[in-house]
């Protein structure tokens, strides 16, 4: 495959940044992605260029780093991970454009590499949960039902990857910290802290200078784990009864 790359460069967060155009050519159909942006780098370093920043790790679809805009889409075309995402997906001679996440929250540091500590600082606000100390409790003695184990494992899928804010118009992180929240609030041991954890995390996500969420569903949409859209909706709920339990102390 032969393929026309636009890719967002930019120094640093203050620096001006601009698209500029690459070609790249014996790309295979089975390389994912990011071998091909390593094929891409690989030819700039022979050049003497500066390579393209990008964030990685895993490679594997679980760890969140690729975070990259393909084509518009937070991700690319495909629900998944940019490492997961292969160029079968694109066709010869298809011009793509690469870019950063854009939000607020999210600054670039440098080309396609933005920090997103801001979601770290969110989860840091949520704080611990209670746990006894000492000898280790017996694995069955405290019993959770089926529904609820299912409930939070299905938003500890989330890999903080940052799809859900760069896909939102506004730039919310609201499916991130509903994730986060649901996940802990759901379960006995972290229920002592359910309403304390729900305030903080909200308000250091509003701290954060993410937008407002308006429910357009485009985060969902983008999410590359299927975190689903009502997982909003159950935060607000335990927003609204914390606030309301905070008022009456």
């Amino acid at each position: 495959m032969k393929l026309t790359l636009r890719v967002w460069r930019q120094q640093n967060a203050d620096a001006d940044g601009a698209m500029s155009t690459y070609e790249v050519d014996g790309i295979s159909q089975d390389m994912s992605f990011l071998e091909m942006l390593d094929t891409l780098n690989e030819e700039l370093i022979l050049k003497g260029d500066d390579p393209v920043a990008f964030d990685h790790d895993c490679r594997e679809g679980i760890c969140g780093a690729c975070s990259l805009v393909i084509n518009g889409d937070a991700h690319g075309p495909e629900r998944t991970t940019t490492c997961q995402l292969h160029m079968r997906s694109f066709d010869d001679g298809d011009t793509i454009d690469v870019e950063p996440w854009r939000a607020s929250a999210f600054p670039v540091v440098k080309d396609l590499v933005v920090n997103r500590s801001a979601f770290d600082r969110i989860i840091q606000a949520g704080g611990y949960i209670t746990a006894p100390t000492g000898a280790a409790p017996e694995a069955h003695a405290t019993p959770v039902p089926k529904p609820d184990a299912d409930y939070a494992f299905e938003h500890a899928e989330c890999i903080g990857c940052g799809a859900c804010v760069a896909a939102c118009p506004n730039g919310s992180a609201m499916l991130f910290t509903s994730a986060k929240v649901n996940h802990l609030n759901v379960l006995p041991q972290g229920s002592p802290e359910r309403e304390t954890r729900v305030l903080d995390m909200v308000g250091q996500m509003d701290d954060e200078g993410f937008g407002g969420c308006t429910l357009t569903g485009e985060c969902a949409t983008a999410c590359p784990k299927g975190i689903p859209l009502p997982s909003i909706a159950a935060m607000n709920k335990e927003w609204l009864r914390a606030q309301r339990k905070a008022a009456r102390r």
